[in-house]
């Protein structure tokens, strides 16, 4: 019968006596009308595409759906990471091995360059303090210099060594690895800020 103050029609469905107790039992346990239960009831079958004329499925065909789609996803990840993260370290790995190729050439470069620039500077002084050996402290100072310099380069070298080895730690990493990334990210800033 038209309700003309709601513009609202109801409707009666009739049901049997099972099913009106079921009714009541769950109007009563969540504080809800038998209009509402309905509606709610309606609009969740109607919204989760369920087949009311079809039996539910039991609890262990679905839990086996979800556990194939996680074997599925897993599966995926581990090709993926065959195929793409696995290479990607290796030629990030050759990377940091030429890296470290190329500091030790450069290192060992260095390091005897400085041998020859010192062996001038030895030569050098020894001359000067021949021909003057009045100014003998001056120059004495002036080698001290030179080797708190060489002294300086080198614990800069080393401080540099360090950091090329650290990121080339950091670039082996691999995706799983992100503890080892921190740690190794916190040791590149504290040798930086040294």
């Amino acid at each position: 019968m038209p309700n003309n103050s709601r513009k609202t029609i109801f409707t009666t469905i009739s049901v049997d006596k099972g099913t009106a107790a079921l009714v009541e039992k769950i109007c009563k346990r969540y504080s809800l009308k038998k209009s509402e239960v309905v509606k709610l009831a309606f609009g969740y079958i109607d919204k989760a595409h369920i087949n009311p004329s079809e039996a539910p499925e039991s609890i262990k065909s679905e839990l086996a759906k979800i556990n194939k789609r996680q074997d599925d996803i897993i599966r995926f990840i581990h090709h993926y990471e065959e195929e793409q993260l696995n290479p990607m370290i290796r030629t990030t790995n050759s990377i940091a091995l030429r890296f470290d190729a190329i500091g030790k050439t450069l290192e060992t470069l260095i390091l005897s360059q400085l041998e020859a620039s010192q062996e001038k500077h030895t030569a050098i002084l020894k001359k000067l303090s021949e021909q003057f050996c009045n100014h003998a402290d001056v120059i004495n100072n002036q080698s001290k210099q030179i080797n708190a310099l060489y002294q300086i380069h080198q614990r800069d070298y080393k401080k540099l060594l360090q950091l090329i080895q650290l990121y080339s730690e950091l670039s082996a990493c691999g995706v799983m690895d992100n503890k080892r990334k921190e740690n190794l990210k916190v040791k590149i800033s504290n040798l930086i800020n040294t």
